[in-house]
Formats: C-alpha cells, sequence, structure tokens
C-alpha cells in the first residue's frame, strides 16, 4: 500500500486561484476594484479607478513547482485578491508613501542585475546573484493571506523558496540566534529615500532564526506566476503570512546571521506601535486602531483577523 501523504494545513486550495485570463482583462477588474483607505483610525478616501497594467516583467522564472500547492479542502471566505488590485495598491516607502502612486514611481527602479550578500555567522559566507538562486533554489508557489498592521489585507499567490534552504545553504554557525536583513536604498531611483531623509536608510527587518528557518518562510522571486514587479519589492522580497507587512521587507541584498536581537526599521523608531515580532495578534490592539479586523482589498468587506493571520496551527508553538 503506497503511503498515505498529508499535504500542510497552510495550503490553500487550487479552486482559490483567479484564473490568468480573468485578472488580465482589465476591464473586469476594473469595475471591480474600489480601493480605500483602511486604516481605522484615518478618514477613508477613493482608491484609484484603475491599476497597473501587467507590464513586461524585468526578468524570468524558471518552472516552479505547482503540482501539490492547493490541496486540501477549501478554508472559508478566502479568496485570491485579484492581480490589478494587488498591485496598484502597495506599501514601499523607498517610492511614496502613498499605496496607489507606488506602481508609477517604481517604473524606473533596475531589480537587475542583482546580488544578495549572506553573511555574519555561518561556515559559508556567499554573495549570490539572482541567476543563481532562480537556478539552485527550491522554487514554488505558494498562496497566503497577506494582513498589514494598517488593518487592510490580501490573499496572494506567490513564487519563491523557503528561506531555511539559503540558511542551510551557508551553515549558520551555534551563535547565531537571529536573522538580519536589509533592503535596497538609491536616492537616484527611490524617490522616497530621497526625499524622506528622516528615516534611517536602508530599511533593516529580523526575524529569530527559528522563524527564519520556519517551513512558511519564503524568499518570493514571483507573484501570480511571473516575476515580483517593482512594486511588490522586486527581484527577492521576506514573505512570512503569520507577520504584519512591516516584517516583510523588499528587495532584499544583504542576509546576516547574528548572535542577537538586532534593531529594525520600525521598532527602532516607534517601539510602542511597532514591536520586534510583529505577529498578527487580533487581540493586541495598535495603539491608535483595532486589530481585531481587516478591511479586505479590494472588496472592502471587514472581517475578523484570525490569530496569527490563520496560521496559529503552525507557528504558534515558537512563542
Amino acid at each position: 500500500m503506497a503511503n498515505l501523504v498529508l499535504p500542510p494545513r497552510w495550503r490553500l486550495p487550487e479552486s482559490q486561484v483567479t484564473p490568468h485570463d480573468a485578472w488580465l482583462n482589465r476591464r473586469q477588474l476594473v469595475a471591480a476594484l474600489g480601493l480605500g483607505c483602511v486604516g481605522a483610525a484615518v478618514g477613508c478616501t477613493p482608491g484609484p479607478a484603475s491599476g497597473p497594467v501587467p507590464e513586461r516583467y524585468p526578468y524570468a522564472l524558471p518552472e516552479f513547482a505547482r503540482s501539490s500547492r492547493y490541496p486540501g479542502g477549501r478554508p472559508p471566505t478566502v479568496e485570491i485578491t485579484p492581480e490589478e488590485a494587488a498591485s496598484a495598491y502597495n506599501n514601499f516607502y523607498e517610492f511614496t508613501t502613498d499605496k496607489a502612486e507606488v506602481w508609477k514611481l517604481a517604473r524606473g527602479f533596475q531589480p537587475t542585475p542583482w546580488a544578495v550578500e549572506v553573511a555574519g555567522l555561518c561556515h559559508k559566507p556567499q554573495t549570490l546573484d539572482l541567476e543563481t538562486l532562480l537556478a539552485t533554489m527550491p522554487v514554488e508557489e505558494r498562496v497566503y493571506r497577506f494582513r498589514c498592521v494598517e488593518a487592510w489585507s490580501m490573499v496572494v499567490p506567490w513564487v519563491g523558496f523557503p528561506l531555511k534552504a539559503l540558511l542551510d545553504r551557508v551553515e549558520p554557525l551555534g551563535s547565531a540566534t537571529h536573522v538580519r536583513m536589509v533592503s535596497f536604498a538609491d536616492k537616484a531611483q527611490m524617490p522616497g529615500v530621497a526625499d524622506q531623509p528622516w528615516y534611517p536608510w536602508p530599511y533593516f527587518e529580523a526575524l529569530t532564526l527559528a522563524e527564519a528557518r520556519h517551513e512558511l518562510t519564503l524568499l518570493a522571486t514571483g507573484i501570480y506566476g511571473h516575476a515580483l514587479p517593482r512594486q511588490h519589492g522586486a527581484p527577492v522580497r521576506l514573505v512570512a503570512p503569520w507577520k504584519y507587512g512591516y516584517k516583510q521587507l523588499k528587495s532584499i541584498v544583504r542576509i546576516e546571521l547574528v548572535a542577537s536581537q538586532p534593531p529594525t526599521f520600525w521598532n527602532q523608531l516607534a517601539a510602542d506601535e511597532y514591536d520586534f515580532l510583529g505577529n498578527v495578534r487580533p487581540d493586541i490592539p495598535h495603539p491608535r486602531w483595532s486589530q481585531a479586523t481587516d478591511r479586505v482589498i479590494p472588496t472592502g468587506e471587514r472581517v475578523k483577523t484570525p490569530m496569527y493571520n490563520g496560521y496559529a496551527a503552525q507557528v504558534a508553538g515558537l512563542y
């Protein structure tokens, strides 16, 4: 008798994927957008009438695993966010604080050629170019819920590889306890970096080593079956679906293994609003709004936020 292999419970079903031709049909999606502001502490304003047309993506993904990405039962109230909506509503302060303008201001950003340095407390520090990462890492597609600390949410099909695979490649030392990550910052290409000098650029974040090695933690190189567009953090970004979006830094250039908890960007600036862990906890309100519910992009429907963004069964043991 063949062995029965049960899929991990984080996987979402094939039935939830937006058909490729549906999200390419701009007229249908524009009618469904209706994006608006979602922070409970600020007034709502109308979002853009339309989002970006799918761009000419800056690099090609290799073939990746899809056959087992969504086995299992259909979870309640989960639908893939249309790509045009996800691409037109982004937090990426390196370009602007206006979510609806990021995709426009990111057009001049050049994410190739690219390399990621992996260093610090490891036996085999190395710098890997994008081509090597794509060719040698176990790339696959996963559908994850995404929750912003501002109380809005999406459901996104990411393409990427487990951060653990990259860490195993460099062989962390026993003294390593945390993984510090740094984003790209260039005033010439990123107007937000030039216009907001009061921020301590470049953006930097960190996970515990256990979080970084967890099976859910991805380094994403693609989205919706193709390469990451610039506004999503091309060409390499972090995805940890049980954490708020501010933990999931974009356009990564350096990963460093360290021996103690390092400072992080928002925690250093406003520790009372952005804690180091950044876990989605609906029972712990933000100082300026509740985290008990979130507003779904693009419908505007308000839904209850589950503990750890719905991944409690997988990650609660870390805490």
